[in-house]
């Protein structure tokens, strides 16, 4: 999680100590996934933080790729990648301008990104999504959902958000209530997972 805002500056910030979101593991919601083999093709991890999605990709033999507009995260990331021998290639990008990377994602992964952004930029991301994707390529999402009390964290998103957002030129498949796991809480937080297919 992170990708946050252009320049990523707050976010590059916390990552100079231990950002609730960064559980030094793979999201169980997404390692499901994993195992399941949904994931294929060439991946992105979409505001990878410190790249445990992208290198849970590469440990599945997948071309994976992580982007975060937070270097101090992309450099743990790059760390990590080398002390477990596994190849993934991080970039410090702005999710909103993924078209200028010039490449197409068969699966992207997006854990706790969706959730930070207002809705100007959120219509920006799912563009700049589109501008990635191919038809018939995935996205799956892992944000908070609005069925978590309590006011601390980012922005709650509705299921309704959310297939608003991805209304043209995408289908959603499914949008299913689980947990993210965080360090702030001992059973992690309400969220959605969504699988979005690009048409």
């Amino acid at each position: 999680m992170s990708g946050g805002p252009p320049g990523g500056g707050d976010f590059d910030a916390m990552y100079g100590g231990s950002p609730p979101w960064d559980i030094g593991r793979p999201q169980p919601a997404f390692l499901e996934l994993a195992e399941a083999g949904a994931l294929r093709g060439r991946v992105l991890d979409a505001g990878c933080g410190t790249g445990e999605h992208a290198l849970m990709a590469a440990r599945l033999g997948l071309d994976a790729t992580g982007i975060d507009s937070a270097p101090t995260a992309i450099g743990i990331a790059e760390r990590k990648a080398g002390e477990r021998g596994l190849e993934a290639r991080f970039l410090v990008w702005d999710a909103l301008d993924l078209g200028s990377l010039e490449e197409r994602f068969d699966t992207v992964l997006d854990s706790g990104l969706f959730h930070v952004f207002d809705d100007d930029d959120r219509a920006r991301y799912v563009d700049s999504l589109r501008s990635a994707i191919p038809t018939a390529g995935r996205y799956f999402m892992l944000c908070f959902s609005d069925r978590q009390p309590g006011i601390w964290g980012p922005r709650r998103v509705t299921e309704d958000e959310i297939r608003a957002s991805f209304a043209m030129g995408w289908r959603v498949e499914t949008i299913d209530a689980t947990t993210m796991d965080v360090t702030l809480e001992q059973d992690g937080v309400a969220a959605w997972r969504a699988q979005v297919t690009r048409t």
